[in-house]
């Protein structure tokens, strides 16, 4: 196991110790009364609009006016004992940062970064590391330094190593030792990369060791001034349909713009726990693991788990104070089929989910098991929350609720036109006259991708959609998934939706598939159950296909059914429905 730098080199004494010769330690903490006084950010709904007024500054850096501001506020005794960090490892092992040790830390490390990496206000910066406090730290140090962050998964192959690499021109790359072999092997392929940062008790020819130089860093750092339009971070889209592309984000768009997730959506105050699952890497993890909990001042939880199981996940529920819980749909799905009712989650009061639309049969499960609701959110690589259920919003199972305050958001059509409540076209965000600060900035050195998203005053999503009269916003699909069969246009979420209820089903993908009569027609790949795997292939088709024409439109059912071991998926875990869509279209 690594050796985490808050155990060596941050140990609280040391800390205190340097506060009490700058003149900043305090003793001063929050009494019981002021704990008790936290609840809800707003009222309802309707007072989120009116009360959403963002102040965007010339100058904006997450850092120093984020982090930097929630250590002082410790300091001086305005913020409660909860930690900035929670981190917990599949062993039991646990580590605690404050704000004030995560400022401290940071700087050191943003020492680390302009004086032994070299780097400069500008530079691009890939991090790829599994779930450790030093993801955190280092996130925040490369803001600090003003360099650009490049977050990437560890599930990476040799091949997306590359990929990366190449269309980012990362002048630097931070890993572990697990990784750093697939760095060695295509670092002569990338002209310029020059730095290699190795986070890991190993030392490895060529990479500098960030643990060692850390030890030495100098504790104090002057902030790199920032804009807040200047470009901080680029998150890889998950390439579910097609190459991915390079989005940019400024320091105002997430590091200021995410307080619209974290102060309605998530609904945080700085007494609370906030955990999600979401893997470093992807710009989930920056919406609820970063920048929306410590806008908020929260405590962000962070398990260490390689993957999501049910088990660990639940008992980590009951064993820690987590009051705010966000997973996307595919982990609900496993977690409701786990015996829920013997697991008791005493300080949980908040749940989401993001990512892809939720079942309303899974969260019908979840608030009979546990008497807690599920909230959903929309929102993409591109954007902070573009639409929601909000706390004292009615839910409607299967809705993507309604527009977040951030946007204008709209159905419109192929012309630019706005449609009427029961119409499907595509979902997109007004940016004419205004461009909203908080909508991502280009896709990054391809201007040409950047203008194809562009339809008259709106950023298209590229996801279908169709509003209510009372507002709410329905997913179909992303607008190539859409299947139109004999003039009927069928969204593969409801047809999807309708299957998974079946106990036959585990998981599904709907695409079309060619149809000499209808042109095309809907097929669904099925993953069985266990005890399914048996059963009559062609009588359980029948059953599947009867069931869809119960609990949906029947015209929506799959006059195609195949049998598969399991799904082609992004390594974000989404369903790749282009690559089976091509597979059915002879283009595979």
């Amino acid at each position: 196991m690594m050796a985490f730098i808050a155990l060596t080199t941050l140990q609280k004494g040391v800390v205190w110790k340097i506060l009490q010769r700058l003149g900043l330690a305090s003793t001063r903490c929050f009494s019981k009364h002021q704990l008790a006084r936290a609840g809800q950010n707003f009222s309802d709904y309707e007072s989120i609009h009116r009360e959403y007024k963002p102040e965007v500054p010339e100058f904006f850096n997450f850092a120093k006016d984020v982090v930097d501001k929630w250590a002082e506020a410790e300091m001086g005794g305005r913020r409660p004992s909860n930690p900035a960090l929670w981190w917990v490892s599949e062993e039991g092992d646990q580590v605690q940062w404050s704000f004030v040790e995560m400022a401290l830390a940071s700087k050191k490390a943003a020492r680390v970064l302009s004086e032994q990496c070299g780097l400069q206000k500008g530079d691009r910066v890939i991090l790829i590391l599994p779930r450790i406090p030093e993801w955190w730290l280092l996130n925040v140090a490369c803001i600090r330094t003003g360099t650009i962050l490049i977050p990437g998964t560890t599930q990476l192959t040799e091949k997306d190593l590359l990929y990366r690499l190449k269309a980012s021109k990362a002048r630097c790359i931070i890993t572990d030792h697990i990784l750093a072999p697939t760095v060695e092997a295509v670092a002569s392929k990338c002209p310029s990369l020059e730095c290699k940062l190795i986070v890991s008790q190993e030392h490895r020819e060529g990479w500098l060791h960030f643990n060692d130089l850390l030890k030495r860093a100098p504790a104090e750092h002057s902030c790199t001034a920032t804009k807040s339009h200047e470009p901080m971070a680029i998150y890889f889209t998950s390439g579910s349909t097609g190459t991915p592309k390079m989005t940019e984000h400024s320091h105002g768009s997430h590091g200021l713009g995410l307080g619209v997730n974290g102060k309605y959506w998530l609904d945080l105050t700085p007494l609370d726990v906030m955990w999600n699952t979401s893997d470093t890497g992807w710009a989930k993890s920056a919406w609820s693991s970063v920048f929306a909990p410590w806008i908020q001042g929260a405590c962000v939880f962070v398990h260490s788990m390689p993957r999501f199981e049910p088990k660990p996940v639940l008992e980590t529920l009951s064993r820690f104070p987590v009051t705010t819980f966000c997973s996307p749909p595919t982990a609900y799905r496993m977690l409701v089929h786990h015996n829920l009712s013997s697991y008791k989650f005493h300080s949980l009061k908040h749940c989401l989910s993001a990512g892809e639309p939720m079942n309303p049969e899974v969260m019908e499960e979840w608030k009979e098991e546990t008497g807690l609701d599920i909230y959903e959110g929309y929102g993409q690589t591109e954007t902070v929350l573009v639409c929601g259920t909000f706390k004292g919003m009615r839910i409607k199972p299967g809705s993507m609720g309604k527009p977040s305050p951030a946007y204008d958001t709209q159905i419109i059509d192929e012309d630019g036109n706005i449609l009427p409540p029961g119409r499907e076209g595509d979902i997109a965000i007004r940016i004419k006259p205004n461009r909203p600060f908080c909508l991502f900035t280009q896709y990054a050195d391809d201007p040409e991708r950047t203008a194809s998203t562009m339809r008259g005053s709106f950023y298209v999503t590229g996801d279908r959609g169709m509003r209510d009269e009372e507002g709410y916003f329905w997913f179909i699909g992303r607008a190539d998934d859409v299947i139109n069969s004999a003039g009927y246009r069928i969204g593969p979420f409801e047809v999807e939706s309708a299957l998974i209820e079946h106990p036959s089903v585990v998981e599904s993908a709907v695409v079309s598939s060619p149809d000499p009569v209808r042109g095309e027609v809907v097929k669904a790949f099925v993953v069985l159950a266990p005890d399914y795997a048996s059963h009559n292939p062609e009588a359980l088709i029948k059953e599947l296909q009867d069931h869809v024409k119960k609990v949906t439109a029947p015209y929506k059912y799959p006059r195609k059914v195949e049998f598969v071991p399991h799904l082609p998926k992004t390594i974000s875990g989404k369903i790749k429905r282009n690559e089976l869509r091509k597979k059915e279209w002879g283009k595979l």
